[in-house]
């Protein structure tokens, strides 16, 4: 089978992108209420996937969803906490690269594996637009970080 450059350009990706959701405990008040952080990372994930699976995303569609990699647990330099990660690896189909950048923009996101096509090759217009989307979606992180600090 002959593959032309158009029917390669029209293909579209397949990629596994692995999130890991951050949990952060909460302390109870006396003996009810609390919430350990690995608990919260679970939560917290299994919020997430439901809307991965439930909600339509525009030029995305999710093939399979991966969520038996175990929570961890690691030590916050920072705070001097222990923080629960509960990790979820999630693969899907995207129309174009540009609608890959909204999962790797996220604060989750820790790797991106290309399962199809084997080669890409980019047009200066390609990549135009994906730097362009790239830049959106910075946009649209700032707005929301300003918002959450400036309250």
């Amino acid at each position: 089978m002959n593959l032309q450059k158009d029917d390669i350009a029209q293909r579209p990706l397949r990629v596994r992108v692995r999130l890991d959701f951050k949990g952060i405990g909460k302390p109870g008040r006396f003996l009810f209420g609390g919430k350990p952080g690995d608990k919260a990372a679970e939560d917290l994930r299994e919020q997430q996937v439901a809307v991965f699976r439930n909600v339509p995303i525009q030029g995305i569609q999710v093939e399979e969803i991966d969520m038996g990699t175990e929570v961890y647990i690691v030590q916050d330099e920072i705070t001097n906490n222990e923080v629960a990660y509960a990790p979820v690896i999630i693969q899907l189909r995207a129309e174009t690269l540009e609608d890959v950048v909204r999962f790797i923009a996220r604060d989750d996101f820790r790797k991106i594996e290309i399962i199809d096509p084997p080669n890409l090759s980019l047009s200066r217009y390609d990549v135009e637009r994906l730097l362009f989307r790239v830049a959106e979606e910075m946009r649209l992180y700032r707005s929301i970080l300003e918002r959450k600090y400036n309250r």
